[in-house]
């Protein structure tokens, strides 16, 4: 018992590390689940830029378009695109060890990284990419320094660097680090390319657990339900006990 009590205590502790995402300031992410276009935008952006090297094993294309008001036939002709069933989960064809050679570690699965991580984590983090000719990618991240994945959506950003000023500090000139800025290249401004991770982090955030938004309705529900029977139950219980003083 208080081997397993351990165990689970050291894993609620290192989501909430992972969660947290250490120290970095997170900037927050404008996540509204009844909003069907950004939804739909967001899936239409992971389908052509994640699902390469990240998998949703647990969400099915048939619930994804049901739930986000996708006809069947638009989203398989825009969002299938190697001859899946409208009824299967959204798999790559990657392999294992393939990921592990490629990246030092295999992709992981994304159906449930916004619940892992936090829709704050991801919106700062997929904004947080800067160029590092060190790295085996040519890229790191100030969210998730020594990251091991490139920057896929460099061609919609451009190439982010880091920006520094000469300002007075104590008195004397010196080079003081003022934040990221793009070289201009991506075929967004920095307007449209936050609005765009914003959406992929709201359809993150959907995947993670579908039924989210009928299970806080279902809740007002229940609560209102309990409410009206703790006023019968009050005045049934002061009518059974009337005599009894």
């Amino acid at each position: 018992m208080i081997k397993t009590l351990f165990t689970v205590v050291a894993l609620l502790a290192s989501s909430a590390v992972l969660a947290a995402g250490g120290s970095v300031h997170l900037d927050k992410a404008p996540i509204d689940l009844t909003d069907k276009e950004s939804l739909q935008k967001g899936a239409r952006t992971f389908q052509n830029y994640c699902l390469g090297c990240h998998q949703m094993q647990y969400q099915r294309y048939s619930r994804t378009f049901s739930d986000l008001g996708i006809p069947e036939d638009i989203g398989m002709e825009n969002l299938m695109f190697t001859g899946e069933k409208v009824g299967d989960h959204i798999t790559n064809n990657m392999l294992l060890k393939d990921g592990e050679k490629w990246f030092g570690a295999a992709p992981p699965d994304l159906t449930n990284v916004a619940r892992v991580r936090g829709p704050d984590w991801l919106y700062t983090y997929l904004r947080s990419f800067y160029a590092d000719p060190s790295r085996p990618f040519g890229v790191n991240n100030t969210v998730f320094p020594l990251v091991g994945m490139p920057h896929v959506l460099e061609s919609l950003q451009g190439m982010p660097y880091k920006a520094y000023e000469t300002r007075l500090v104590d008195g004397e000139p010196k080079q003081v680090y003022v934040g990221l800025k793009t070289d201009g290249t991506g075929a967004l401004n920095s307007e449209e390319y936050d609005q765009t991770i914003a959406d992929l982090v709201n359809y993150l955030e959907y995947v993670g657990e579908p039924s989210k938004l009928e299970s806080k309705a279902l809740g007002i529900k229940v609560m209102v339900f309990l409410l009206i029977f703790f006023v019968f139950a009050y005045f049934l219980k002061k009518e059974y006990w009337k005599d009894v003083h």
